[in-house]
């Protein structure tokens, strides 16, 4: 009897390990200011990452996908929470797990996945300038009045950026750049190296040296709040249903488009197969629903973790679960040396990672393209940036569809003309 040879080196083990520790710092401020946005207290961003990422690592299919709290999510977790507290979050997070297990079992994971590949691309595109844009607040530390709020909406954002401008630092730039320049630096001298990690490494140690005094993650409130339990109304079964299935097709499209983009960032451009959709719907259902349970926020892909963790030397499902590990030790043992690395640094590798995603080789092949793939991945990386990402991916899908439209019906006068033409020449 063969023994299962189990081809896993220290190669893998250090990538998994940079990989998976990189995504634990870019979650700690992103999954705390998700949940403040949401109203309900910082540490449940964090349990959502916390909780999901055993389950996602060992039932999921792609192996190197970080889940966690998303801004697409926040429009239906900001309404439930805004309604009945963090029983609504509870509540609504269920039903919509619900609804993903049911898409899974009804394979409809499948057909999401055959969204072109330039829809895709497009997609990754507009993430990455999102990423960037969300950042440049931090890295150029512009001074905000307090009674002027920062808006969501990234058109809103670059008109405030410009409009504060003139409140740039020169501290934050610089740490912002040494970890951006670090990372493109360390990553052209050897792949394997987690480059991000590096840049940080030499902000951190740049600030001390220079004795500037940036904003800091700062110490975690690790104090959990009481939950109360919910129950379940009649009146409100409707709504949550509403609410629930929204939220599910909603995180369903994200988490597979974010799944592909990944892929493709890893150099794996074969198409996901049919059953690795579905799969992933069903692994990411039966997370959310342990999530709803301890009322954490809705786990979904995270791009900007996630592409880290690759950046970083990620390869295996070890790295999800570092990912978790990390976290907790920085929540616990490591909170104090976490709590002083500044968040110019922390945005600089967010940046970092949002650049890497602009699809430079798409860009430059642009000219090449066919008209229908330009318009497609141009529409949806703009309506990613523009609007949301659900609607640019209906309008990337949209642009095929009437390609295909115009041309069957092009073709049919063609075939009428060409039946008339032979009915004549027989009867002459």
């Amino acid at each position: 009897m063969k023994l299962l040879k189990i081809d896993y080196s220290w190669k893998h083990f250090g990538g998994d390990i940079f990989g998976g520790a990189i995504a634990a710092l870019i979650a700690l401020p992103y999954g705390l200011a998700m949940a403040t946005l949401m109203g309900i207290p910082p540490i449940y961003g964090l349990f959502t990452s916390l909780i999901s990422a055993p389950i996602t690592a060992l039932l999921g299919r792609n192996p190197v996908l970080i889940g966690g709290t998303s801004t697409v999510t926040l429009p239906f977790l900001v309404s439930a929470v805004h309604q009945q507290g963090l029983a609504g979050c509870a509540k609504v997070t269920l039903v919509a797990a619900v609804f993903m297990m049911v898409f899974s079992v009804l394979k409809l994971g499948r057909h999401i996945a055959k969204i072109p590949h330039t829809v895709v691309s497009g997609f990754s595109c507009g993430i990455g300038a999102m990423m960037v844009i969300n950042q440049l607040r931090t890295i150029f530390g512009l001074q905000i009045p307090k009674d002027v709020s920062w808006p969501a909406a990234i058109p809103s954002q670059i008109k405030m950026i410009f409009l504060y401008l003139g409140t740039a630092q020169w501290a934050p730039i610089l740490l912002g750049a040494i970890v951006i320049g670090g990372a493109f630096f360390f990553a052209r001298v050897s792949n394997r190296l987690p480059a991000p990690l590096l840049g940080i490494v030499a902000a951190v140690g740049v600030s001390v040296l220079f004795g500037m005094h940036e904003k800091e993650v700062g110490q975690l409130n690790l104090d959990i709040p009481p939950f109360m339990g919910f129950t379940w109304s009649p009146l409100e079964v409707f709504d949550l249903i509403n609410e629930g299935f929204g939220l599910a097709v909603v995180s369903s499209i994200n988490l597979l488009i974010t799944s592909r983009v990944v892929e493709h960032f890893r150099g794996r451009h074969r198409p996901m197969q049919e059953s690795d959709a579905d799969g992933e719907l069903g692994a990411y259902g039966i997370a959310n629903v342990v999530c709803g349970i301890f009322a954490a926020p809705m786990s979904v892909g995270i791009p900007a973790r996630s592409l880290a963790n690759v950046r970083c030397g990620g390869l295996t499902r070890m790295s999800n679960l570092v990912h978790a590990g990390m976290l907790m030790l920085f929540l616990g043992l490591g909170s104090e040396m976490v709590s002083h690395i500044p968040l110019p640094a922390l945005a600089g590798v967010t940046a970092y990672v949002g650049i890497c995603l602009l699809e430079w080789g798409t860009w430059g092949r642009l000219t090449r393209m066919r008209p229908v793939d330009s318009a497609s991945f141009l529409s949806t990386a703009l309506a990613t940036l523009l609007i949301n990402a659900v609607v640019a991916v209906a309008i990337g899908c949209c642009i095929y569809v009437f390609h295909w439209l115009y041309h069957t019906m092009l073709a049919r006068p063609r075939s009428a003309d060409v039946s008339e033409t032979s009915a004549t020449i027989i009867t002459s």
